[in-house]
């Protein structure tokens, strides 16, 4: 199976520009999508699901033609986005069989098996009868990922699955996403960094509706081998360091600020090399594009 987005854009009527000329290949696996609030991850993902219109570009999944047949891309399709509604007053168990209903799932007894082995799948059927508005947020994004998966679908997106969710949750919910990508393309859209290093084989960094790069997480980590430094300063000084070092990001720790550069040479004045990851990876692309003084 085969994802193919080539030279995808998307500029809404107010005249913000969501998606510029998007290419991208993806196969079977997790690939993450990542970049900051704002930068085009939703738009890109709603056009993929067919729920608008791109301007320019074509998406073809092995040989669909996703935007003249959007039917065959929806049979095939698992779709989970940054939010979703649900009738707070039914249960799991009904609300599933339900969207089963809407998929195509006609026989009773299929359907019933179908949508209690998803629920066991997503660790809910002890909870199964419960009513939808007593879940805890993990409990509805595992619910989410459960109707995604009616109809065992061979594309798999999911917008910012782990917003709001408690550590616990978030590994339940890690542990779920890596068993999907196994035999699925699984899109995994995403403002955390951690989201990525820990699920994704491959993964794209977007920013402004531009893809900035795309590649394996531990190719991009290397590549910043010996060129990440950091350095203890005081609060009053960043204005002065800006203004000298291209600073990549920064974190306050216990009264004092530390600031990594990113640079070819070892900048002295006191910055000591960094182990680099893929946080400096993301902050080093999206710098070319953002306000520094906003990183």
């Amino acid at each position: 199976m085969k994802l193919t987005i080539d030279r995808l854009s998307k500029t809404y009527s107010n005249g913000v520009r969501a998606i510029h000329n998007v290419s991208l290949t993806l196969e079977n696996g997790m690939f993450g999508l990542l970049g900051p609030n704002g930068a085009g991850k939703s738009s890109l993902m709603r056009t993929i699901a067919t729920l608008q219109e791109p301007d320019s570009g074509s998406i073809s999944l092995d040989d669909i033609n996703v935007l003249t047949d959007k039917s065959g891309l929806r049979k095939r399709l698992g779709y989970l986005p940054q939010e979703f509604g649900v009738y707070p007053r039914i249960s799991a168990l009904q609300m599933l069989d339900h969207v089963a209903r809407l998929k195509g799932v006609g026989v009773a007894a299929e359907r019933k098996d179908l949508v209690l082995g998803l629920l066991d799948k997503v660790n809910l059927y002890k909870e199964r009868h419960r009513r939808l508005g007593t879940y805890s947020g993990g409990m509805k994004q595992r619910w989410g990922i459960a109707q995604a998966l009616v109809g065992n679908p061979q594309l798999i997106i999911v917008d910012e699955p782990t917003a709001g969710l408690d550590p616990a949750e978030r590994n339940r919910f890690y542990n779920l996403l890596s068993q999907l990508g196994e035999q699925t393309i699984v899109i995994l859209s995403t403002h955390i960094v951690e989201d990525v290093s820990t699920l994704c084989s491959r993964f794209a960094i977007i920013c402004h509706g531009e893809v900035l790069y795309s590649g394996e997480p531990e190719a991009a980590v290397a590549a910043l081998e010996g060129k990440i430094y950091s350095r203890k300063i005081r609060q009053d000084e960043i204005a002065s360091y800006r203004q000298q070092y291209p600073i990549i990001s920064t974190q306050l720790k216990t009264g004092h600020l530390h600031i990594r550069i990113a640079c070819d040479d070892d900048p002295g004045n006191g910055f000591i090399p960094a182990e680099p990851s893929l946080e400096d990876v993301y902050f080093t692309y999206i710098a070319t594009k953002m306000d520094v003084n906003t990183l």
